[in-house]
């Protein structure tokens, strides 16, 4: 692997997504973590699947924006909402399956299409999860 840029740390303790904690190396993040009422939990603090879906949402957005001023397509206003999917397996385990939605005013649709499909390209998570999980990619213009 090339040099490492970042290295993001966090611990989880306790019991885990059933009411343990998670916490940045740095503090800046410190979450009580709940299973989904969903999923057969209590619900009322956040969990993996919604840490997951607000990294790569932001993660996506940057590389759009990225990708945007490489191209000199001026976005007038944007945003990424990730939907991250828990299904189970045959097996008895759970997979992921993930959906990101851009949300871009100021271009037509043909060039919206071509930035979001350009970002996936490029994103650290859209590359992570390639070929892993499904994921699908759409871009609506206002």
């Amino acid at each position: 692997m090339s040099d490492t840029l970042y290295t993001g740390i966090a611990t989880s303790t306790g019991d885990g997504r059933a009411g343990g904690q998670a916490r940045t190396s740095d503090g800046l993040l410190d979450v009580t973590l709940a299973i989904p009422k969903e999923m057969g939990g209590p619900g009322g603090a956040t969990n993996p699947e919604q840490l997951f879906a607000a990294g790569w949402a932001s993660c996506f957005h940057s590389a759009l924006k990225a990708v945007a001023a490489q191209r000199k397509t001026p976005v007038t206003d944007s945003a990424v909402i990730a939907e991250v999917q828990v299904h189970p397996t045959p097996e008895g385990g759970f997979t992921l399956s993930a959906a990101l939605h851009a949300e871009l005013s100021g271009i037509e649709q043909e060039a919206a299409d071509q930035l979001v499909e350009a970002a996936h390209a490029i994103c650290p998570y859209s590359n992570a999860t390639r070929g892993n999980i499904p994921v699908t990619v759409d871009a609506t213009v206002a």
